[in-house]
């Protein structure tokens, strides 16, 4: 599957706008959500080739969010990349347990996140 259209899914305008910006020079179509909710919704308008979820957001967390999509056959093909400060094992664990499929720790360089789209296509 060609990776062309990737969301991101953060709280944190600084850190959506550095995550876009490496997306974009990927060549891939950029979406944005800043919180679960709204990530569910374009995700289901959308459909998009990967999306990357941060976890500590308000109204829905990653997590519900990551659930919902999960659980829906509309979107439960759509691979997703949690990206977040928590770097506990238990948190990777459980971020796999809700349906993610790969996991970018904060800090994180370009590097990575491309590594990720690479992965998925």
């Amino acid at each position: 599957m060609a990776i062309n259209k990737v969301l991101v899914v953060d709280d944190s305008p600084a850190e959506l706008s550095y995550i876009k910006n490496i997306v974009t020079k990927t060549g891939c179509i950029v979406l944005s959500a800043s919180n679960g909710q709204e990530a569910v919704e374009i995700a289901t308008k959308e459909t998009p080739d990967i999306i990357f979820m941060d976890i500590i957001m308000p109204d829905m967390d990653g997590y519900e969010a990551t659930r919902r999509l999960s659980n829906d056959s509309a979107t439960r093909d759509i691979p997703i990349v949690f990206v977040s400060s928590k770097t506990q094992k238990a948190d990777k664990l459980w971020a796999q347990m809700q349906g993610g499929k790969g996991y970018v720790t904060k800090p994180y360089t370009a590097e990575k996140i491309i590594e990720q789209i690479k992965a998925f296509n």
